[in-house]
């Protein structure tokens, strides 16, 4: 036996992880005895930062004291409460401040992104993504086309990868573009798929689908907070996602969105709300909508406070450490356990994840027998089972550990 397959050597690491600490920063779920959980969830739902509640407090104490007046005079002010993320998202996902805004939940930035960016014309009508792309955004995408006056079977391209493969190739998508870039006019992928961990090659593609003149936008759910992003220098035209996940945000917690500056004063059309008219006369409640010519022009309602204040608790954290880090550790993590999980019996399980990752490893169960799932979730596990036959992981570098790593490996082990 290699002496990687055992708790002594994890422990080693997590002892040489200089980012170890960050995990005593978190709740971490425990079982009915109190014992904690392995909890490899991150890509669904990230867990609390205990300073979260702090934050909270600090907005329900202003609300009791101050009641309306807060807005003005809180400690963190309301009218302006959502600025203050703005710096945080900027570093995670590689912008300027005035391109990022924290606002509604994905799907519905994903339609309001879709309004400026997906203008449909002529031949030129059609939207790439990949063929298993969350649901969600394949609804959105496809209500859009409809909305549209097109079809769905005639303007959404959904890309496979090859015959035998898991993920889709670089080459393969910048083939259809040079192929169909008279026809496509919106090139709409996740940064990361959720269903593979797959990172595309964002900077790639954007760059080969502006030569098209076609537009790009990403879907960062599980993107933002888990790899590099450079979206400003990529010059990707819009971008959403949740905070949620990697962001520990808490459940349903406001989303974001990115929209490269060069747009931010053109004459795109866009829906229009009262929180993204300019704010210098926006209480002198004019009739004509006057957009802020930032990101923040795209916004439609005042946001919930409570919700940016979690928020602003998890970026605090990222703020600290520095995505650069982050990065790093979760690479040790996910090839720590991918070396682990290549000495187990490859005719049970089968890694579909490439080496263009994240935090995020996907299993493949042969047979597709959920029963494998449902043994190691009694033992502790708190992974995620997607339909057909995969067991999704992902050792979050801000407070999962080598010995988790190895735990879950161990107790995969025996369940086989």
């Amino acid at each position: 036996m290699s002496s990687k397959n055992t708790k002594e050597f994890a422990r080693q690491l997590d002892k040489e992880d200089q980012l170890s600490s960050y995990r005593n920063e978190f709740h971490i779920p425990r079982d009915e005895n109190g014992n904690e959980l392995i909890y490899l969830c991150g890509n669904s739902l990230g867990l609390q930062p205990k300073q979260t509640r702090a934050y909270l407090d600090q907005e329900l104490t202003d609300w009791a004291q101050l009641g309306v007046e807060g807005h003005l005079q809180a400690k963190n002010p309301w009218m302006p409460y959502h600025e203050f993320l703005s710096e945080g998202y900027a570093k995670i996902v590689g912008a300027v401040k005035s391109e990022v805004i924290a606002m509604n939940s994905l799907t519905v930035n994903l339609h309001l992104m879709m309004v400026s960016f997906y203008r449909p014309e002529g031949k030129k009508h059609k939207i790439v993504i990949e063929a298993d792309a969350f649901p969600s955004d394949i609804y959105a995408v496809s209500s859009q086309i409809k909305h549209h006056g097109y079809e769905p079977d005639e303007s959404l391209i959904k890309i496979r990868p090859r015959e035998g493969e898991n993920a889709l190739r670089t080459e393969d998508i910048a083939k259809l573009i040079a192929d169909k870039g008279d026809e496509i006019a919106l090139l709409m992928l996740g940064g990361v798929n959720y269903y593979t961990g797959q990172v595309f090659d964002m900077k790639t593609l954007t760059k080969l689908a502006h030569k098209e003149d076609i537009c790009v936008g990403f879907d960062l759910a599980h993107a933002a907070g888990n790899v590099k992003l450079e979206l400003h220098n990529w010059n990707v035209d819009f971008a959403v996602w949740c905070s949620y996940k990697y962001l520990n945000s808490g459940p349903g917690s406001v989303a974001g969105a990115f929209i490269h500056e060069k747009h931010h004063k053109s004459n795109l059309p866009k829906f229009a709300g009262w929180w993204g008219h300019n704010k210098e006369n926006r209480f002198k409640m004019p009739d004509d909508f006057e957009a802020i010519e930032s990101a923040e022009g795209w916004q439609l309602s005042n946001p919930p406070i409570l919700s940016l204040a979690a928020i602003r608790a998890s970026l605090c954290i990222f703020d600290e450490v520095g995505m650069d880090i982050l990065i790093e550790k979760s690479k040790k993590l996910t090839n720590y356990l991918i070396e682990l999980l290549e000495t187990l019996d490859s005719d049970k399980i089968n890694i579909i994840t490439p080496d263009q990752r994240g935090c995020q490893v996907s299993i493949q169960v042969k047979k597709g027998n959920k029963t494998l799932f449902d043994k190691i979730t009694k033992k502790g596990v708190v992974a995620d089972w997607r339909e057909p036959d995969v067991i999704r992981v992902a050792p979050v570098p801000l407070y999962n550990s080598f010995t988790d790593v190895y735990k879950f490996y161990h107790i995969l082990a025996s369940s086989l």
